[in-house]
């Protein structure tokens, strides 16, 4: 049986804050743990990818609203 990632919710969260809870997370996590990001600031849609870009991580974002989904695979 799967278990759910975990969530991050920095939703209400101005960057760079929720990039920086999100390498907090990536710090603890193994290569390949998977986790999820929620942020509502829109400069997120921006700095998460880059930052998982620029670091080697793989994302896919989800959006319901105004609220982001990013689901973080550690790289």
């Amino acid at each position: 049986m799967a278990t759910e990632p975990e969530i991050i919710d920095a939703r209400g969260l101005k960057c760079p804050l929720p990039v920086l809870k999100m390498e907090k997370r990536l710090a603890a996590l193994p290569p390949g743990a998977v986790f999820v990001v929620l942020a509502t600031d829109p400069m997120a849609k921006v700095d998460i990818p880059l930052h998982c870009k620029q670091q080697g991580h793989d994302y896919a974002i989800e959006t319901d609203g105004d609220v982001m989904r990013f689901t973080i695979t550690r790289g």
